[in-house]
């Protein structure tokens, strides 16, 4: 294994200690949000501590057992232990490295999901409601719940926009590589000469800012509008301005909803996605700044980025940063999204790992 992931292993196995003795102290067991917080920390260094306990202690076994390789006696016994010990070595290498992955502090939130109708028209608000339909089926594959927070919906039956707030555990984390730049190959129904139109929506997925925290926008910097909701929802919608736009006046970033009945909900629902928007354009600004970060990353994250696209005369989506190629277009447009996303973490943990090499 790498000195370096050796150096870091050792370090959480002293953490492991510290937080040992921490936890037993009265004035932490008497301050709970204070015993949460180690609760958890130790929960994790535990993990990596004991697996690192198992990986030392299998290194002796390896090496005892090829002390007793030229031993006649013991000569096959020992070669079935190193066998045994350099497999389980190479498996408990590879978690460990997993486990020292610095991990996105954000990735075991809830998510908001934005997709942007762009170049091409009807056909791209059409190929927007493809993705809201892919990433609904999805959430529902694995138990999350969808809320549409707002939407403008095209003539045809598409969205310009719309705003999904995906609940779930590690929703964030999952979904995080989708953003970017997503386009579509294929013929519209309304092409009389069968000709294959190219047409792009982009998506941004931000994290949900944490429940627990106050909103730290400041009121003189924001604007609130309420306006009549257009739309699906019965003849309240259409008899009340319970519809909410927030304005943050220094970026211009607008949010509204217009979901809920109530216009105190979709205020405090607005004021949300708003923050998660201030919050991720933040966090663009310090990703593009930290170049060395920046390189480890599966792209950038940024709606420019041309990250997917998705064939329909060939069956075939293309995803452009890691060069996967999948002729099953119509299973993962219902939301069996699992082999791609996948894929992508692996990639971003490949990259992570080589950074850490470099260090």
């Amino acid at each position: 294994m790498h000195p370096h992931f050796e150096r870091q292993l050792e370090k959480r196995a002293r953490r492991l200690q510290e937080l040992n003795y921490l936890l037993g102290q009265a004035d932490v067991m008497e301050n709970m949000s204070a015993f949460t917080a180690l609760s958890h920390e130790h929960a994790e260094v535990s993990a990596t501590a004991e697996r690192w306990a198992r990986y030392q202690q299998r290194s002796r076994d390896l090496e005892t057992a090829r002390g007793l390789a030229s031993d006649t006696d013991f000569a096959v016994m020992a070669q079935e232990e190193i066998a045994a010990c350099e497999a389980e070595l190479a498996q408990l290498a590879v978690e460990l490295q997993r486990l020292l992955l610095p991990k996105d502090p954000d990735e075991t939130r809830s998510a908001f999901v934005e997709i942007r109708a762009g170049t091409g028209g009807d056909e791209s608000a059409l190929f927007a409601a493809d993705l809201t339909r892919m990433y609904s089926r999805y959430a529902a594959n694995v138990g999350w719940r969808v809320e549409v927070m707002a939407s403008h919906e095209s003539e045809l039956g598409g969205y310009k926009e719309i705003v999904l707030r995906i609940e779930g555990e590690r929703a964030y984390g999952r979904l995080r590589f989708e953003s970017g730049g997503h386009r579509v190959q294929r013929v519209p129904e309304t092409e009389a000469q069968g000709r294959i139109h190219t047409s792009a929506c982009t998506v941004a997925v931000m994290p949900e800012p944490d429940a627990a925290q106050a909103i730290t926008l400041n009121p003189a910097e924001l604007r609130i509008d309420t306006f009549r909701a257009s739309g699906a929802g019965g003849q309240h919608v259409n008899k009340t301005d319970s519809a909410v736009r927030v304005v943050h006046l220094p970026t211009g970033i607008v949010a509204e909803c217009q979901d809920g009945r109530s216009q105190h909900a979709n205020k405090a629902k607005a004021l949300a996605v708003l923050q998660a928007r201030l919050e991720d354009r933040e966090r663009n600004e310090r990703l593009a700044q930290e170049t060395a970060l920046r390189r480890g990353l599966i792209g950038s994250g940024d709606r420019s980025d041309r990250i997917r696209t998705y064939n329909f005369p060939q069956g075939r989506l293309t995803d452009h940063r890691i060069n996967l190629t999948l002729y099953r277009l119509g299973a993962i447009l219902e939301g069996e999204l699992d082999e791609v996303l996948d894929a992508l973490q692996q990639a971003h943990e490949a990259a992570l790992l080589a950074e850490m090499e470099a260090a």
